[in-house]
């Protein structure tokens, strides 16, 4: 085993990694946090506001603008979802008409990072992707 292979070994997020496979010998049965945050931010807009929440609070109308192609229906949703798993806060100010804001919470922040670090992934390997992509569908035509 080479050197960087055996720091990676011993490092703590092995132990997280040693519970998913213990998880998944024992037939994905029970509740798995990587699912349940899957199921939150794997949907098609929870990651986009929460990474336009990351740049500061926003009004919905700022949301709805800065997140292309949301409904107001799928927006309302998304941000309930948000807030009810703790990663955003909405707050109502008293003004005539009310004004809402939302923020992301100290919960919200913390996973600002890993979804940047999987969307410079996503924009890193872009093109290798479309090639394998590319490459399974002239196979599966032929």
């Amino acid at each position: 085993m080479s050197k960087d292979l055996e720091s990676q070994s011993e490092c703590p997020s092995n132990d997280v990694l040693s519970a998913g496979l213990e998880w998944a010998r024992q037939g994905y049965t029970g509740p798995c946090p990587v699912r349940d945050l899957l199921d939150r931010i794997g949907d098609t807009w929870s990651v986009l506001i929460v990474l336009q929440l990351g740049a500061g609070p926003r009004r919905f109308s700022q949301l709805k603008r800065g997140v292309e192609g949301i409904s107001q229906r799928m927006l309302t949703q998304t941000l309930r979802q948000l807030e009810r798993d703790g990663l955003v806060d909405r707050t109502v100010y008293p003004s005539r008409p009310p004004a809402v804001e939302y923020r992301l919470t100290a919960l919200g922040y913390s996973l600002l990072n890993p979804l940047r670090e999987l969307a410079t992934w996503a924009f890193d390997h872009e093109e290798g992707i479309h090639q394998a992509r590319q490459a399974f569908d002239c196979r599966e035509e032929s």
